[in-house]
């Protein structure tokens, strides 16, 4: 009998608190990770999007010894001991997983229910980022300086990514308190341009939907979404 296939590399993985995450923060999954990878989301953001890959980890498990499952049990393999020694080993690794994958769900919950609980008691009429400025901090974001010319003393901003930031529009952001410049850098050298707790707020605020609580999707009946584990 061959053995046993390894698992796959993790990926990340649709669960039934996707559409909640969606809700509260107003960007998809993909989104919040990319966001989280180049330094965008303040930390309760960022620690919810943490939990949820370790939750998509912790799912892709239960997918796998799922799909194993089914496989030994296709009529792929002759019916004998050895076929019944590997599904018992199976249905105790897939229900260690499915408790992995509540553990983590749990997490994801700790994480997400103060983030909605501090949209549902947010000021609803905040004044929301122009598309110019949101570009402006996603640009920041991925790293920034400010120089001063040495010969024309001109001021201007420019990002790892390569776009170029006006002065101007620079002084806006740091007198919102969206933006600051570490000013123990000289200018010629280049101040590096950071988002301050507010920015990256702001920034994932742009996109906030209205309803900040998601509707709570109904399970199929007789099940829910994580159950519980009984040996």
């Amino acid at each position: 009998m061959p053995p046993d296939p390894a698992p796959t590399s993790a990926r990340r993985a649709v669960s039934p608190l996707d559409h909640r995450i969606e809700a509260v923060t107003g960007h998809d999954i993909d989104t919040l990770w990319a966001y989280r990878d180049r330094g965008v989301l303040d930390q309760p953001h960022a620690h919810l999007v943490d939990q949820h890959r370790e939750l998509a980890k912790a799912q892709t498990g239960v997918t796998f010894y799922l799909r194993l499952l089914g496989r030994l049990s296709s009529g792929e393999f002759d019916v004998d001991d050895a076929l019944f020694t590997r599904i018992d080993r199976t249905v105790d690794q897939l229900e260690d997983a499915a408790g992995a994958r509540d553990a983590a769900a749990r997490n994801v919950l700790a994480a997400l229910e103060p983030i909605e609980a501090a949209a549902a008691a947010s000021m609803p009429g905040a004044k929301p980022l122009s598309t110019d400025d949101q570009a402006a901090l996603l640009a920041i974001a991925g790293g920034a300086k400010l120089y001063e010319h040495l010969l024309t003393g001109r001021l201007s901003v420019t990002a790892a990514s390569g776009t170029r930031i006006p002065h101007a529009k620079l002084r806006r952001l740091e007198d919102a308190g969206l933006v600051v410049r570490d000013t123990s850098h000289p200018m010629h050298a280049g101040q590096p341009v950071t988002l301050t707790d507010a920015g990256r707020a702001a920034l994932l605020a742009t996109r906030r939907t209205p309803t900040t609580q998601a509707p709570k999707l109904p399970a199929p009946s007789g099940t829910s979404p994580y159950p519980a584990q009984h040996r």
